[in-house]
């Protein structure tokens, strides 16, 4: 996409808890002549609060931080800005995670990996009003579209799973029958298609529906 120099700089908000990625990102934007960095923030308490100061065209916003996560300040921001244009940033493919980020409002989904290839062009799209999912995720969803959804009960009961919980366990930490763990591990199995607990965690975990 080619930049159109008669139009303002993009003025962008970046969102990391790495300070070596805003740097990055900076270096990246420094060279675009219709792009600028306006501000930045290192949680998503610092987002909201950034956002809300600078009102930026685009913000770069990462999922994974303490305090305040990536997913909690963008449905802050967009219930308080719904023209909001939210890109996510993240290290995960997982298409539960990309599929949750979208239900919210970002408008983008960027791996971080693919930063220097595709920042620029996606940063460019967003502000048009489009949309933007990087092909890995992309394919992802589509991969898993046929699959069920799992219920918000259901993710609690995977993420006790993953801690090396037995059945047991998972009842008391839930407040559950074992009967009701069992039953709740046996659609988990049938919405993911997968035989066990282990293959469960594992597949859930790569799809971003839990966070080991």
């Amino acid at each position: 996409m080619i930049a159109n120099p008669t139009s303002p700089p993009i003025r962008i908000l970046t969102v990391d808890d790495h300070p070596m990625l805003r740097e990055g990102i900076a270096a990246v934007v420094a060279d675009q002549s219709d792009m600028q960095i306006v501000g930045e923030a290192s949680n998503g308490a610092e987002a909201i609060e950034r956002f809300t100061e600078l009102l930026p065209d685009v913000t770069l916003m990462d999922l994974q931080m303490p305090d305040v996560d990536g997913i909690d300040a963008l449905k802050t921001i967009r219930a308080r800005h719904p023209d909001a244009r939210v890109v996510v940033l993240t290290t995960y493919a997982g298409d539960a995670q990309a599929l949750r980020a979208m239900q919210y409002g970002a408008v983008g989904y960027l791996l971080k990996s693919a930063l220097r290839r595709e920042l620029v062009d996606t940063i460019r799209l967003v502000h048009t009003g489009k949309r933007y999912i990087t092909v890995e995720v992309a394919t992802d969803i589509a991969l898993h579209s046929s699959q069920g959804v799992l219920s918000e009960r259901e993710v609690s009961v995977l993420a006790v799973v993953a801690a090396g919980k037995s059945n047991k366990e998972i009842a008391l930490a839930l407040a559950v029958s074992e009967a009701t763990v069992k039953a709740h591990l046996k659609t988990i199995f049938s919405k993911l298609g997968v035989a066990d607990r282990t293959e469960a965690v594992t597949l859930a975990a790569r799809r971003g529906i839990i966070t080991l």
